[in-house]
């Protein structure tokens, strides 16, 4: 027990702790509680104390959405919004970027033009568990993400989408959309 203790009191004694609670303050104000004040947000929304947002001046949230604890919604650095519509329902651990890089060949990662596109959740949408959104998707309203999905691709209103890249796997009330062709389109 005693080993213990002594653990505990040479970590309260030493300075390394204390620089990286401030490190952990500093980011926890940058990627949060800064990020707070840009956010247009609606009426009714939550979210997680630990949810991470970057470039929120272009990040809009509808009426009564909820975001999951550690959860990632970062619009471009320069033109790609994301835009929630209302009683959207984000689980634990999810992503949206609306930036990405390029991938020309004989260029580095790091050294590619960064390619921003809108994300746009229709109302009543839900998105699962871990579930990733990239720059340029338009998930319509009433869709379901299941959890783990990688969404690449627009989902049509009412489809149930999973797997990576996400694809349709069913349909809200198991009724398939009038029109066939449309949810066609991300089912393959």
């Amino acid at each position: 027990m005693s080993g213990k203790l002594g653990g505990v009191a040479r970590s309260l004694l030493d300075p390394r702790t204390y620089a990286q609670v401030f490190r952990l303050l500093h980011f926890a104000s940058y990627s949060h509680v800064q990020q707070l004040r840009l956010l247009d947000r609606g009426p009714e929304v939550s979210f997680a104390p630990n949810v991470s947002f970057r470039n929120a001046e272009r990040i809009t949230i509808g009426r009564g959405t909820h975001i999951g604890e550690h959860s990632i919604v970062w619009a471009g650095n320069t033109s790609g919004r994301i835009v929630f519509g209302e009683k959207c329902l984000l689980a634990p651990n999810v992503t949206l970027t609306a930036s990405n890089y390029a991938t020309e060949p004989g260029r580095f990662v790091m050294d590619q033009p960064k390619i921003e596109r809108d994300i746009v959740l229709g109302s009543d949408v839900w998105l699962g568990a871990n579930t990733v959104v990239l720059a340029g998707v338009t998930i319509g309203d009433g869709a379901i993400v299941a959890a783990g999905g990688v969404v690449t691709k627009d989902v049509p209103a009412g489809a149930i989408v999973g797997g990576v890249p996400a694809r349709v796997i069913g349909w809200r009330g198991g009724v398939a959309p009038e029109n066939p062709a449309a949810a066609a389109e991300v089912a393959t």
